[in-house]
């Protein structure tokens, strides 16, 4: 009896032991110790898709980013020095006032203080101002206008040159600019082009006839302005027979007439060589002796 009962308590032990981390499950006891089997529960919902996820074939979805990998990476301003310069008077063409040196440098990330070469090259720039007297640093921009009224005698200015202003140059002098030229559009002291694509403003002229009784330049009507360009030029092939149906005909370009080379000699017969009359200079002995035979001893 001690016998049976040691083996019953032995089988209670086992049954009680944890097998998670063993590689397999030992095998059963013997069924005839009373002992039944029992059957494994079934798997749940929730065990089947856990068990679908961590099997190695299940795919994985990619998390959506924006990063657009055909562009470079923003890696600052770099260790070139060109590259750092390019940063420095860019920055300082933005601020449209006069700054430090190591505001400078501080903001943009660059050695301006310490790197002799590159500040030299800042110093030589072009459109870099100095003042000794303060030591701050500005950039010279191709206009130095701060006002409508100024911006105005700049452009009547470049008009009477012969030429526009483009407003991009007039933004970088003062970033108000736009909004001054789209002023002085409305009263008429300007006149302005723009993109197709967007309206953006272009360039810009002085408007020498202004809007009024005594000098005209009144503003086209608007039935007028949307009929002309309701117009619409035909392409070459439809101007030409839209020409010969009224019995006109295309002005032909003129051709210009190429000229040949004048260093170019002209071609044909060689002439035969002149032969060169002897200059006579015995002159006295004209009517005595024929000068123009040879005499040889025979």
């Amino acid at each position: 009896m001690s016998l049976s009962k040691d083996a019953d308590a032995f089988k209670r032990v086992l049954h009680r032991q944890d097998y998670s981390s063993w590689h397999s499950q030992p095998a059963p006891l013997n069924p005839s110790a009373g002992s039944v089997p029992t059957p494994a529960p079934a798997p749940t919902i929730a065990s089947t898709s856990e068990s679908t996820s961590t099997t190695p074939s299940a795919k994985k979805k990619r998390p959506k980013t924006n990063i657009v990998y055909s562009q470079p990476a923003d890696t600052g301003t770099g260790t070139n020095v060109n590259t750092q310069l390019v940063y420095a008077i860019d920055h300082l063409k933005s601020t449209h006032n006069p700054m430090r040196l190591q505001d400078i440098a501080i903001v943009t990330n660059t050695p301006l203080e310490t790197d002799m070469v590159l500040l030299e090259k800042f110093k030589s720039h072009d459109r870099i101002l100095w003042d000794p007297k303060t030591d701050l640093y500005s950039y010279r921009h191709e206009f130095s206008f701060r006002n409508k009224a100024a911006l105005l005698t700049e452009i009547q200015r470049q008009t009477r040159k012969g030429g526009g202003i483009p407003v991009r140059s007039l933004k970088e002098s003062w970033k108000e600019a736009p909004q001054a030229i789209e002023e002085l559009e409305k009263e008429g002291e300007v006149l302005v082009t723009r993109t197709v694509k967007d309206g953006q403003l272009r360039m810009v002229f002085w408007n020498e006839i202004k809007p009024d009784d005594e000098s005209g330049g009144k503003q086209v009507e608007k039935e007028f302005y949307d009929l002309w360009h309701s117009l619409k030029v035909p392409n070459d092939v439809d101007l030409l027979k839209a020409l010969r149906a009224e019995g006109l005909q295309a002005t032909a370009e003129e051709v210009p007439i190429p000229k040949a080379p004048s260093n170019m000699k002209k071609k044909g017969k060689r002439s035969a060589p002149r032969q060169r009359q002897a200059k006579i200079t015995n002159t006295h002995l004209k009517g005595e002796i024929d000068l123009s035979r040879d005499y040889e001893r025979k």
